[in-house]
């Protein structure tokens, strides 16, 4: 089911209009249904994690940042190196052809990450990060998890990482290693 926004009006939950259809279809007249609020994250928090992120890539050690040639490719190795990943395992049969299958899934997405286990491949795609993939707490610990991560890489602690996030949309200077 996909998410439905709607406003209370003291009596009833109303979808807003442009919900309206979705509502039509994904509910059944008469049924009851359980809901709970879900707590939005703030774009502040979302500013914050592209503002240190940027600025872990920008003081990498080499030859780290040879392997990340933009900070999109530092987060989400970083997600999948921290267990935000999804994972499809395939048995190519021999060797050779995993080798194959893994230069062609690597050649469809720069992003995925690819194991060769003898004639099985292992495909890593990081989680979406995106508001409708994750919820406020899922990306607070996906953020946490890959901040510890980008921290440990360049040789700094967690809190000073995230300092260079707390002005977000800011220029500020880069962390010294």
């Amino acid at each position: 089911m996909i998410p439905i926004l709607m406003t209370w009006d003291g009596e009833a939950m109303t979808p807003l209009p442009r919900f309206a259809k979705l509502a039509d279809t994904q509910y059944v007249i008469g049924e009851a249904y359980r809901m709970t609020p879900v707590e939005e994250r703030s774009e502040v928090s979302h500013n914050h994690e592209f503002a240190w992120l940027k600025s872990a890539w920008q003081n990498l050690p080499h030859p780290l940042d040879e392997e990340f040639p933009s900070p999109e490719h530092f987060r989400k190795r970083l997600l999948i190196d921290t267990g935000f990943y999804d994972e499809q395992i395939v048995d190519a049969g021999t060797n050779a052809a995993a080798i194959r299958v893994a230069a062609a899934f690597r050649q469809r997405d720069e992003f995925i990450s690819t194991v060769i286990r003898g004639p099985i491949v292992v495909i890593r795609t990081a989680q979406s990060q995106s508001r409708r993939n994750m919820d406020k707490e899922r990306f607070q610990a996906s953020k946490t998890a890959i901040m510890e991560a980008a921290a440990a890489l360049i040789g700094v602690t967690p809190e000073q990482l995230s300092s260079q996030g707390a002005g977000a949309g800011t220029t500020r200077p880069a962390v010294a290693a």
